[in-house]
């Protein structure tokens, strides 16, 4: 499945992209939803689905405890890229 999330005005000036797919590592804003206005990191990615998880975004089950929510990608606004793979950064820089 094809998803991605924008990026912001700043890394949009940068590199001159609009959207990125996002990965682990990289810091979000969530800008919709129940949780919009939390930054955080992303914990976990789920490709299938086109899903993210945000570290300090939980919802609570229903047999008690707490487990990561899942945000829809598009509802995240990219704020800090992970760089630390090779060929991301040569996409993102465009080399």
């Amino acid at each position: 499945m094809k998803f991605g999330s924008p990026l912001s005005d700043d890394l949009h000036q940068k590199y001159g992209k609009k959207t990125l797919r996002p990965r682990k590592g990289d810091t979000v804003k969530i800008v919709r939803g129940g949780f919009q206005g939390i930054e955080g990191k992303i914990s976990r990615v789920d490709g299938l689905r086109g899903k993210v998880y945000v570290e300090g975004v939980n919802h609570e089950k229903i047999a008690g405890g707490t487990a990561l929510a899942p945000i829809d990608a598009s509802k995240v606004v990219i704020t800090t890229l992970s760089l630390d793979d090779k060929l991301r950064k040569r996409r993102v820089q465009g080399e």
